[in-house]
């Protein structure tokens, strides 16, 4: 007899208040330290917790050990824009309407583009059009922005701009912003054009940095390969859902954000070549990402006939399905599907919630920063070393860890 989602959520709920902790605003990072790899790291290990720096990262992996990273980069989604009656508004741009098959079709529109954004002072904007002006070549042009449907993720804008040889992608690199975390508490500057990126972003797409990964630099990733630690990378457009406080007061009774994921035949066929290979998450997001991957995997092996563009992942899948496939035996059968369909990448969505409870199969260890509390990124750190996080955050406050996107992390290795 199987027994229903619901009823196990109901037989295991998780108090979000278990997971607060008093954060000053203190040790929240305002801004980066330079150079990246100089910020501390919190190395966690079956209960034994040490204190290092990144630029040691290799002397904690072993060797042959495979990181997994986040390619995705950060699009400038802010768009301040005047009302014929002079008041400004702002337009954050989430993501690409369904319209397009992906991100990068739609970020590659030229003349106009549709995308579904939140509206900031959007009570004084019912209607018309709005105007942004922006330089390129020495030339002054202009953006317009007109609403198309209210729907629950916000609203639909149709964008449409002077200078037709532009793309979309251009035009947000031209005349938006980069839009910070909110608990930074502060306007973007020009130099987070940089800091607020990977030094390996690559795919447009996210309008939130995969944050564990601004601590890898050139020089870090070339001493990580003298050691013969490999990466491979994947794509997890993170969304604004991200920073989405859990304001219920259990887990189970908040809507998770779904994100975009695209997925290559490269990434399986490494994860593949060396099953028993020591395997470390770069962040959150990559993880999502290689959970997400598993059940899809699993799905696939239930539904043979499953096609991989219905394959997407939603918020309590993951504790209804079967349990007792490897997570070599779920990659192979992505692979196999992929091989049957003739692709070598496809686009999907996962919500995806890891919470106490939930058992990783995809990796050893993740590198992740110090996250809100009573969020959903602390509840996937219970999954990872139990109460263990208390201690583990206790003490970072203690050694005055810098917190959250601009601040130090951590390297936890899975309590088994």
């Amino acid at each position: 007899l199987t027994v229903p989602c619901i009823f196990l959520q109901k037989r295991k709920m998780t108090n979000i208040e278990d997971f607060n902790y008093d954060l000053p605003d203190s040790h929240i990072a305002r801004y980066p330290v330079t150079p990246r790899d100089s910020s501390k790291l919190l190395v966690y290990n079956q209960g034994g917790i040490s204190n290092n720096h990144y630029y040691n990262l290799p002397n904690h992996l072993p060797k042959d050990s495979l990181l997994i990273i986040n390619n995705s980069k950060v699009i400038e989604a802010r768009l301040h824009f005047r009302k014929p009656t002079g008041g400004q508004l702002e337009i954050f741009c989430l993501e690409h309407s369904e319209i397009y098959p992906d991100v990068t079709s739609a970020m590659q529109q030229k003349a106009h583009v549709e995308w579904i954004c939140q509206v900031g002072g959007v009570k004084k904007w019912k209607s018309g059009t709005v105007e942004l002006q922006f330089e390129y070549q020495g030339i002054t042009h202009t953006l317009y922005a007109q609403q198309l449907q209210r729907i629950d993720a916000g609203f639909k804008i149709h964008f449409h701009w002077t200078n037709a040889q532009l793309c979309f992608g251009e035009i947000l690199h031209l005349a938006g912003k980069i839009p910070l975390p909110p608990y930074l508490n502060r306007d973007s500057e020009e130099s987070d054009k940089t800091n607020y990126q990977t030094v390996y972003a690559q795919e447009d797409g996210s309008v939130a940095a995969p944050t564990a990964g601004l601590h890898l630099t050139e020089e870090l990733s070339s001493a990580l390969r003298e050691k013969q630690i490999n990466t491979a990378m994947l794509t997890l457009h993170v969304g604004a859902g991200t920073f989405k406080p859990v304001k219920t007061n259990t887990a189970e009774e908040h809507d998770m954000h779904s994100e975009f994921i695209e997925v290559r035949q490269e990434l399986l066929e490494v994860l593949l070549q060396k099953p028993e290979q020591t395997r470390i998450a770069v962040g959150t997001t990559s993880l999502r990402t290689l959970e997400s991957l598993y059940w899809m995997g699993v799905k696939l092996i239930q539904e043979p006939h499953l096609k991989l563009e219905h394959v997407k992942l939603t918020q309590w899948e993951a504790y209804s399905l079967p349990q007792e496939y490897s997570f070599t035996e779920a990659i192979q059968a992505v692979l196999t599907q992929f091989q049957k369909e003739r692709c070598d990448q496809f686009l999907t969505k996962t919500s995806i919630m890891i919470k106490p409870g939930y058992r990783i199969r995809s990796v050893d260890a993740i590198l992740t920063n110090f996250h809100q509390p009573k969020s959903t990124l602390l509840l996937l750190i219970h999954a990872f070393v139990g109460n263990d996080w208390k201690k583990i955050y206790d003490l970072a406050l203690a050694n005055n860890y810098r917190f959250l996107s601009y601040g130090d992390g951590s390297l936890l290795w899975l309590n088994k």
